[in-house]
């Protein structure tokens, strides 16, 4: 165990100080050498530096003040919100809150989902939400803490869900169902027109999870990718999550959870009075909230722009097809038929688990997929120049590695 730290007799000068930060970088992942396909989300170094400037300005602003002290981060959310709103088709009255990441913006929408369900269908005890077997462990995170149940169902033989055997688990305790657009594993979309179809006959509330693809699919259909109907044009979609730190390229953390009417946010909310100090309100989990992450998002989006948006969608695509071709040769595809820039690829004679440990071995950080077994990526620019070494480094490997599926790795944690 390392030596527990204790706080300084005297300050040290900011110089050594950075000096002391950069040298502790030393061992992380240079993310700008395109070897990390997770974790950080690059649109160009313009856009890096837009976000921090920004983030900069706001640094000590609180967003829980956001409707006295900081009016400026109330019209900064509300254009967030409203922007997120425009490319995801809310109808008029829709509405929506900045959170701080897309396990929050889940969480909230899970709770509003409990909290209506109270008063809808009291009888369903515990309430229980019903999923794809690859959403998103927020779910049951959020479960977890509020009392409920998850129930996932298998998936289709193409990875989306199965809306037939998400009907055959919904029952008198169901209150919630939920789509992803796309699913993390596979980077694909669920059929969300025939969740909310069966929301709707039940009536449940429908939730789709486009914390990955919210900021992706709305330009990667405008270049005429088929994306499947996902968000509130699809009738009986209830609530959405999209990640604005993600392939919005907003600063962490940032996330989008938006509502289909006004009625269904407040059932987000949080009220209290019973202390001295007065009511207390919050549509968010966190109380203080940094308002960097809020300007950073706004910075970035106005910095981009639609033909900014258009531009890094159409290079992660072309960067992904390039991928698809390269690797094809040494006996590996790409699972599915992702819409976007995550996916996951492998083959049914090479042993995937020992071409991404030889991988590893020459720089690259590898993420893996559990089943059907692959390698995991989520591709941004900064992997645009490496592409084509990184095709080499996966022939080599594949060449090398054995035939028959080695022991599972250690699997790459996640965060949301």
């Amino acid at each position: 165990m390392s030596e527990r730290a204790s706080l300084p007799r005297t300050g040290r000068s900011w110089d050594r100080l950075k000096e002391e930060l950069e040298a502790a970088k030393r061992d992380d992942v240079d993310w700008r050498n395109g070897r990390l396909a997770v974790y950080v989300h690059f649109a160009g170094e313009d856009v890096t530096r837009v976000a921090k400037e920004a983030y900069a300005l706001y640094f000590s602003e609180n967003a829980l003040g956001s409707g006295s002290a900081f009016p400026s981060l109330k019209r900064l959310e509300a254009d967030l919100v409203g922007m997120a709103l425009g490319l995801l088709n809310g109808p008029p009255g829709a509405r929506g809150n900045v959170t701080s990441g897309g396990t929050e913006s889940i969480f909230l929408a899970v709770k509003a989902a409990r909290d209506w369900a109270r008063e809808r269908k009291p009888s369903a005890r515990p309430p229980k939400i019903v999923t794809a077997w690859s959403a998103h462990p927020a779910f049951d995170k959020a479960a977890h803490a509020l009392c409920m149940d998850v129930e996932r169902v298998p998936l289709r033989a193409d990875f989306r869900a199965d809306p037939d055997a998400m009907a055959a688990a919904v029952d008198d305790r169901t209150v919630m169902i939920v789509g992803s657009a796309p699913a993390f594993p596979h980077g694909v979309v669920d059929p969300i027109e025939d969740i909310a179809a069966l929301a709707r006959r039940h009536d449940l509330w429908c939730h789709v999870d486009a914390c990955v693809g919210g900021f992706s699919l709305p330009f990667v259909a405008k270049l005429g990718v088929p994306v499947p109907a996902f968000d509130f044009s699809v009738p009986g979609v209830t609530s959405m999550s999209a990640d604005l730190h993600k392939y919005g390229f907003a600063g962490k953390g940032a996330s989008t959870v938006l509502y289909v009417d006004e009625e269904r946010q407040l059932y987000q909310a949080y009220e209290f009075d019973r202390w001295p100090r007065g009511r207390y309100f919050t549509h968010n989990l966190l109380g203080t909230r940094p308002g960097g992450s809020i300007a950073a998002a706004w910075a970035v989006m106005n910095y981009l722009g639609l033909d900014g948006y258009l531009d890094v969608n159409r290079r992660i695509l072309a960067a992904r097809e390039r991928i698809r071709e390269g690797i094809a040769p040494f006996g590996l595809q790409i699972w599915g038929r992702p819409e976007m820039g995550v996916f996951a690829y492998g083959g049914p004679e090479i042993d995937v688990f020992d071409v991404g440990a030889r991988l590893s071995k020459e720089g690259w950080l590898v993420g893996y997929l559990r089943e059907p077994p692959g390698i995991h990526m989520m591709l941004t620019l900064a992997n645009e120049g490496t592409v084509d070494e990184y095709v080499d480094a996966v022939g080599r490997a594949a060449s090398e590695s054995g035939r028959a599926h080695g022991p599972e790795p250690q699997p790459l944690s996640l965060t949301y």
